[in-house]
């Protein structure tokens, strides 16, 4: 991974303005990563196409939400540490307000009667939004018998109640151990890198100290903080990767609020711009208010943010890893079936009727042809108020 000079160089201003303005229509999560490229390398030639794509495979090999940390990546790449945090809370910051806006909306009307038909409607929903999840990950990770088998394993163990984040370990292990024959794709060693290591490891600090302060200040705000740290540290493959995780450890660890309230958040994620792991802005609002949401959401994208200004510039060597790239896979062919076994657990929690199910059904082939998810969901919204 060559990092060479780029044909422009952005102001900080300019940077955060062009990513404050794709975050605001960032639709479809890992989607965006297209109008990211479009933006950065055909109209505003800020770096190459093969220097963009070589970023994009680090954030996919990496645990994060994907489409955010290639945003941090223009800007690591164009102008260093600061540049990645404009480009990176540009892009979030829509995702974030306009959340914490809908999760004060959902606090005072959610007992009203039109409010509970479209969640009733919304919850079916995201059992096919999940499923398609499911399945469209697969499709890239399911090319074996051995991917096969470890999401198997991966979906049966999470189904019988181990705790994801020790299935994931488990299936890191496996990979290792059954791709251990497979070869390491060539790599190229970069000529030149950016240094990051001094403002990493000042931001770490400044994290540490901020959990300390949290830890003696309020320890539930700071089991919030490491809880979504933790969710976004193990989120290999994209923002959906996160959502076994965060169910999990919220509702059935926790108890911090039950199943339908936790669809109803995924649900909200859905018509927000930004990844679906945006969800712990809602989470974080409904337990503390508004300063819960915003540490949440601060814990939560705080370890995609470093990853990419701590290893991006030694992606190089990291990929010629042999045990990383093996761990990887199997990290990779879990998450198929820990996506299957969280969708039937929020199948088993939706009071299906007639109408639910046809939402249900109606959302699945919406996807499957490729229908903007944010359609999808108004127009469900719509039918469950009428008819729910």
């Amino acid at each position: 991974m060559s990092i060479e000079s780029v044909e422009k160089v952005p102001s900080l201003v300019r940077l955060f303005l062009s990513f404050l303005k794709l975050g605001a229509t960032a639709f479809g999560g890992p989607a965006m990563i297209a109008y990211i490229r479009r933006m950065v390398v055909e109209h505003k030639k800020w770096m190459d196409d093969a220097s963009f794509r070589d970023g994009v495979a680090f954030c996919q090999m990496v645990p994060g939400a994907t489409a955010m940390q290639s945003a941090a990546y223009v800007g690591l790449r164009v102008r260093g540490v600061s540049g990645a945090a404009a480009s990176f809370i540009g892009f979030g910051l829509p995702a974030f307000l306009v959340m914490m806006i809908l999760s004060a909306l959902y606090v005072q009307t959610r007992n009203l009667p039109v409010v509970i038909s479209a969640f009733n409607g919304l919850q079916a929903m995201i059992v096919s939004i999940v499923a398609n999840a499911a399945i469209t990950f697969g499709r890239t990770s399911m090319k074996t018998w051995k991917a096969a088998a470890i999401a198997i394993v991966a979906g049966i163990l999470f189904g019988f109640g181990v705790n994801p984040f020790l299935v994931i370990l488990l299936a890191a292990i496996a990979g290792i151990v059954l791709y251990i024959k497979q070869p390491n794709p060539p790599v190229v060693i970069a000529s030149k890198r950016i240094t990051t290591t001094r403002p990493t490891l000042i931001i770490i600090a400044a994290v540490i100290l901020g959990f300390v302060i949290l830890f003696f200040a309020n320890p539930g705000l700071f089991n919030l903080a490491a809880l979504m740290v933790r969710v976004d540290l193990f989120a290999f493959g994209g923002g959906f990767t996160s959502v076994p995780l965060m169910f999990n450890e919220v509702v059935n660890v926790n108890s911090w609020m039950d199943s339908p309230t936790f669809l109803n958040g995924i649900a909200l994620g859905q018509v927000t711009p930004g990844p679906i792991v945006i969800t712990a802005t809602f989470i974080g609002f409904l337990l503390y208010g508004p300063f819960g949401g915003t540490i949440a959401t601060l814990a939560v994208f705080m370890p995609s943010f470093l990853i990419v200004v701590g290893i991006a510039p030694y992606f190089d060597k990291l990929r010629a890893f042999s045990y990383f790239n093996k761990a990887v896979s199997g990290i990779l062919s879990s998450f198929v079936g820990l996506l299957v076994a969280v969708t039937v657990l929020f199948a088993l929690k939706v009071p299906w009727d007639f109408i639910r199910a046809l939402i249900a059904i109606a959302t699945f082939v919406a996807l499957w042809f490729k229908v903007e998810v944010y359609w999808v969901v108004i127009a469900g919204i719509a039918i469950s108020i009428f008819f729910l």
